[in-house]
């Protein structure tokens, strides 16, 4: 079931940018793909084996780090998570960035906190523009058919 959701997560994510451009009829998957700027978010996806899960049912809340989010990690980070011996650590990190419901922008408040999938907490800080732990929200309220995408630009990373 938690692989599931995970997926689900990512899923929604994706297609909450595909969605966007056409009345969040495509599921986060789709529209992650169409999006052209979650390239690496969507080939973890796939390694995670996380796809099928991403375009299911939902509602969730998807924190999507951009390419350059993941391009700023230190070099071959991405590449190590990729390798199949990974898989673990791969799911728990995007599972991280998924939230179950849909959360938009106006449901937040200053220092809240949110249950992720994946099991740990994120923190919401909206002192200075709109932060989920120490990444800034770029764009918010992406909605898909199955949740609501809010774009960051930095991987965050659940507690070891």
């Amino acid at each position: 079931m938690f692989r599931k959701l995970a997926i689900a997560g990512v899923a929604s994510f994706l297609v909450g940018t595909a969605a966007y451009a056409d009345g969040h009829s495509k599921d986060i998957v789709d529209t992650a793909v169409g999006a052209g700027s979650f390239e690496t978010l969507v080939a973890a996806v796939q390694a995670a084996e996380l796809v099928d899960t991403l375009k299911g049912e939902g509602p969730f809340t998807v924190f999507a780090p951009t390419d350059d989010a993941f391009a700023a990690l230190p070099e071959g980070t991405v590449e190590t998570l990729l390798k199949p011996e990974n898989k673990d650590q791969l799911v728990a990190i995007l599972t991280y960035h998924v939230v179950p419901g849909k959360v938009m922008s106006g449901d937040l408040s200053d220092d809240m906190t949110a249950a992720t999938v994946q099991g740990g907490e994120v923190k919401i800080d909206l002192d200075n523009g709109v932060m989920v732990n120490d990444a800034n929200v770029v764009q918010a309220d992406i909605e898909t058919s199955n949740g609501v995408i809010h774009v960051i630009d930095k991987v965050i990373l659940p507690a070891s």
